[in-house]
């Protein structure tokens, strides 16, 4: 970092990996006037947090550009939700939902290990470190709160003073034997490091946990788990709701689905078909002009999947380079919309706060 700054060969630097101290490497790029590209999360805790805003307060008054990377904006299947959740005629409005019926839900279950290409990803040893890593409500989180932000909200800056309110949150860990930690790692060992978080001969790891909050009076629940190990033939699943006056949109990834991601549209009760089918029609007839392979047909009485061949789709590592371009295209302009800013703190003071409500819960 000093050499970095006192030589200064660039004026962007990207970062990622060991989150522990990377707030802190944040806030110092800013103040020497070097743009900021960071992957996720850019915060873990609630002293990140402050330091992440007065990072991006800095970053206003030198001209400075810091931006998160959010992948997930450039799937195409979240593209299409989009268009389908701001189609009023189609989707109607978002409800408010309750605390026991939340108008939008999210869940995700992830997997510490799993082979790739037919060979174990090996993860560090700081990765099973919530101080390091980061809880799960900390993580992957940040991943669905940005896209709830950009698609049910697009570009409308949302105030964490104002607009959002934390109801709760909670977690609970994951437990990993020597055995499970060796065959993630490669270590014989545990570090000493994780020794605090052992009970007994186990490992606790707080990757798991639930959030529910509101913004802007829409009721909202995300849940994050994660397993060891998928079971034999099972992979990574995924599973969302967002209920509009109209229509019900969900994304839904599970062992019916092949583990790939469907993207369904389920008709309101009280909407009327023939009126909802015209609609459906005609978004997809406009949508066709870009995506011209895009079709929809009925799966259940109302219950319409969105079919988006998986061979038209780009992979998750394809992603970044769109992320790179936008923010390339902010350098030019000089200048970042207010919305991506205060959305980002936003959805880390989200983040960071259930993880302090948490702790307190389990204290």
């Amino acid at each position: 970092m000093e050499q970095m700054i006192s030589e200064k060969r660039g004026n962007v630097v990207l970062l990622a990996g060991n989150n522990r101290d990377k707030t802190q490497k944040i806030s110092t790029a800013v103040e020497a006037g070097i743009h900021v590209l960071s992957d996720k999360p850019m915060a873990i805790n609630s002293d990140n947090f402050q330091l992440l805003a007065s990072a991006y307060a800095a970053s206003k008054e030198s001209g400075v550009m810091l931006y998160d990377m959010m992948t997930e904006r450039y799937d195409l299947l979240n593209i299409i939700a989009r268009y389908l959740i701001n189609d009023e005629p189609l989707f109607g409005t978002l409800q408010q939902g309750t605390e026991e019926d939340p108008a939008i839900s999210m869940e995700s279950v992830h997997h510490f290990y799993k082979e790739v290409s037919g060979a174990p990803l090996i993860r560090p040893a700081w990765y099973y470190d919530v101080e390091q890593q980061g809880e799960g409500i900390a993580d992957v989180t940040t991943h669905l709160i940005d896209l709830i932000f950009w698609s049910c909200f697009p570009e409308t800056a949302i105030d964490y003073k104002e607009d959002i309110q934390l109801i709760s949150a909670s977690h609970w860990p994951t437990s990993l034997s020597l055995s499970d930690f060796a065959r993630s790692t490669k270590l014989d060992t545990f570090p000493d490091y994780l020794q605090k978080y052992m009970v007994r001969d186990m490992l606790h790891v707080y990757a798991n946990g639930i959030i529910h909050y509101r913004v802007n009076d829409i009721h909202t629940r995300l849940k994050v788990l994660w397993n060891f190990q998928a079971p034999e033939g099972g992979g990574d699943t995924f599973t969302s709701t967002i209920k509009g006056t109209n229509a019900s949109l969900s994304i839904i990834q599970n062992r019916e689905q092949h583990f790939v991601k469907q993207l369904y549209l389920q008709k309101g009760e009280k909407a009327d078909k023939a009126i909802f089918l015209q609609n459906l029609t005609g978004r997809i007839k406009l949508l066709q002009d870009e995506y011209p392979f895009i079709s929809f047909r009925e799966t259940t009485e109302g219950v319409f999947l969105i079919d988006i061949p998986t061979e038209m789709r780009e992979d998750h590592e394809a992603h970044f380079k769109y992320v790179a371009q936008r923010f390339f295209d902010f350098l030019k302009e000089g200048r970042m919309p207010e919305w991506e800013i205060s959305n980002t703190l936003a959805k880390y003071y989200i983040t960071t706060k259930a993880v302090e409500i948490a702790k307190e819960r389990a204290e």
